[in-house]
């Protein structure tokens, strides 16, 4: 009988050779799709940052038309001038030393001014983006601190009260008023921003602020205009 000779024995690595093979495959395919998936996210975030600049620098162009066309306004009014995003109305609307009043002639301008700003409000550059005027009064620095604080608090609402007066209504619409009421703040300042001298540190400016990307207007109050007889501050 012819005798088998048994078969050759393995290569100690053949058993594990093709594990190692396919592994290392595994390993190339994940980094590879690990750097499409970084190249795909970075892409997308990239894509963001520059839409959002985009939307920036959109915003700011907006703005600056709207203050542009402000300014063109502010023109027919002497005196009356548009810094960044401040109506100063000069010596328009100065007050006498420690007085929150305004003479006949001073309320006139501010009442014929002030609807210039709503009619740009009304436009699409001012319902997208402008969100309220704050109304700044300010002191001068004789007296104490509270005290002008109060004061230039007072010069800030009698724009208001200038406004928003039934006697308003020969110059400024109901809706006027109502949107008077709806978009301006009452702010006042003690000792912050002095002019050269007293004399002009008593005045009034409006400061524009507009709306933040993503940001929405406040909604308005559905409620009647009060016909009230009187400035509150006429009783003080």
């Amino acid at each position: 009988m012819t005798r088998r000779s048994p078969p050759p024995a393995p290569h100690p690595d053949m058993a594990e050779q093709p594990f190692w093979i396919s592994f290392s495959d595994l390993m190339t395919a994940l980094m590879a799709l690990f750097l499409v998936a970084m190249s795909v996210a970075l892409l997308a975030i990239t894509s963001d940052i520059a839409k959002t600049e985009d939307q920036k620098a959109g915003r700011e162009e907006d703005i600056d038309a709207f203050m542009t066309a402000l300014s063109r306004a502010a023109a027919d009014f002497p005196g009356v001038s548009v810094r960044g995003r401040v109506v100063d109305f000069g010596e328009r609307a100065r007050f006498e030393t420690n007085s929150h009043r305004l003479n006949p002639e001073q309320v006139k301008l501010l009442r014929e001014m002030t609807p210039q700003i709503l009619r740009l409000a009304r436009e699409p550059l001012g319902r997208k983006w402008l969100k309220r005027v704050v109304v700044e009064g300010f002191a001068d620095a004789r007296g104490s601190y509270l005290y002008n604080l109060n004061l230039s608090l007072q010069r800030a609402e009698r724009l208001l009260c200038i406004l928003i007066a039934p006697e308003a209504s020969a110059t400024l619409s109901a809706e006027d008023r109502l949107m008077v009421r709806d978009l301006f703040l009452v702010s006042g300042s003690s000792f912050n921003a002095l002019k050269a001298n007293p004399e002009a540190s008593r005045r009034l400016e409006l400061r524009l602020e507009f709306l933040e990307l993503g940001e929405t207007r406040a909604a308005s109050h559905d409620l009647p205009l009060e016909e009230e007889p009187r400035c509150p501050l006429d009783g003080r």
